[in-house]
């Protein structure tokens, strides 16, 4: 079975693609055992909203920009790390208390991970997309994917800020998840750019080695 990457300019058929097909019954399993076993709705459906918005823009887009397969992979991780964590709340996460446990931490850190995760898991799709779809210059790719993960991390924080303070208040301690934390928007941001950068910097260093 042919794997492409962004540097490939073929893209297979979604008839033809069962990696692709396996990622959607993949994800569409999870999310469905996380809305059946969660214990809180009303913070599922607030948690999923960037789920729908981005099934959104996959979906109708797929047949004008079909991305390749290693970015797909990419984009599933991430969901599933988001979705497992809407199942729970991210504050409340049993991966994220068992990691607690292991590195006696003083707090669950899964919200972390999924922050970091962002940035470093969505990098190399934005670059295809704003190689590929966008045709921006190839200087603009290596910038835009850590400065559009700043930009969109600082978003969601004040999203996050309005949801819980201004919308639904009842449910905001859960949804926020900051466990204490005065600084946790600024740590959620850091990481997600951190792992953007990082992730830059590997694709650098692959390309220069592979020469692609």
């Amino acid at each position: 079975m042919t794997f492409t990457t962004a540097s490939d300019t073929y893209r297979i058929s979604f008839s033809k693609n069962y990696l692709l097909m396996g990622e959607i019954v993949l994800f569409l399993g999870v999310w469905l055992s996380t809305y059946l076993g969660t214990n809180d709705y009303n913070n599922w459906w607030l948690e999923n909203t960037l789920v729908f918005l981005s099934l959104a823009w996959l979906i109708p887009s797929f047949k004008k920009f079909t991305m390749s397969d290693l970015s797909y992979v990419f984009i599933t991780l991430f969901m599933l790390l988001h979705v497992y964590g809407s199942k729970y709340t991210y504050a409340d996460n049993p991966f994220g208390f068992w990691l607690k446990d292991v590195l006696e931490l003083e707090r669950n850190h899964y919200d972390r991970i999924v922050h970091f995760s962002f940035g470093f898991l969505l990098a190399y799709p934005m670059r295809e997309a704003f190689i590929r779809m966008f045709k921006l210059s190839n200087r603009l790719s290596w910038i835009l994917p850590t400065e559009v993960t700043l930009s969109l991390s600082g978003l969601y924080e004040i999203i996050e800020w309005a949801v819980a303070d201004i919308f639904f208040q009842e449910q905001g301690t859960a949804y926020l998840g900051t466990q204490g934390d005065p600084w946790d928007a600024q740590k959620d941001m850091f990481l997600a750019t951190l792992g953007a950068l990082l992730a830059t910097v590997m694709i650098y260093v692959v390309k220069r080695v592979l020469k692609k």
